[in-house]
């Protein structure tokens, strides 16, 4: 089967004192570098954000007009894949407990149009396994992407819903989720 990877890393970090999150150090780390290393297995992965230095290889692109918002970035990032892969593995850059073991789980539970992790209260996160075909059938055209709230992107989608596993939802939006999570990594 043919899959890409994309990691959706544009936003501003605006609750995090304007901050980019992928260039984030969680314990020696950048968040990028966890997102990169949850999609591990897939060996094309699209960054839509402005590039951060990494180990692993990844290309990076922006949505137009820059700060779009994540629907638009990962729209971008399907847009950069040549050939089109039949399904992409997404992530949040700011989901740093998603592991490759998430993502293996999401790919047995696809159904239709692919599989979403959701939280504990039920709430879909960027995370998750879609077919490209959808994406680009649920796309509205470049010049209506900016401000398009990922939930109406996928609102069309038939997805399966998987629950996470532990942490594997949290995701970093404030400071104190950031210091949360460096002292449970040094616990």
């Amino acid at each position: 089967m043919s899959l890409g990877g994309i990691v959706v890393a544009g936003g501003a970090g605006l609750r995090l004192g304007g901050d980019g999150k992928a260039g984030l150090d969680l314990n020696g780390r950048t968040l990028l570098e966890h997102a990169l290393a949850a999609l591990d297995e897939v060996e094309d992965v699209i960054v839509a954000g402005d590039p951060v230095p990494t180990e692993r290889p990844a290309r990076f692109v922006r949505e137009q007009p820059p700060g779009g918002g994540p629907a638009a970035g990962l729209l971008a990032a399907v847009d950069a894949f040549s050939p089109l892969p039949l399904r992409v593995l997404v992530l949040a850059v700011d989901m740093p407990r998603v592991s490759a073991a998430t993502f293996r789980r999401l790919m047995l539970q696809v159904t239709g149009d692919g599989a979403v992790l959701v939280d504990e209260e039920g709430r879909r996160q960027l995370c998750g396994v879609f077919a490209t075909a959808a994406l680009q059938a649920a796309d509205p055209g470049p010049g209506q992407r900016a401000g398009l709230p990922v939930h109406r992107l996928l609102a069309g989608l038939r997805l399966a819903e998987v629950p996470a596993i532990g942490n594997e939802a949290y995701d970093i939006d404030t400071p104190a989720d950031l210091h949360r999570l460096r002292r449970e990594e040094r616990a």
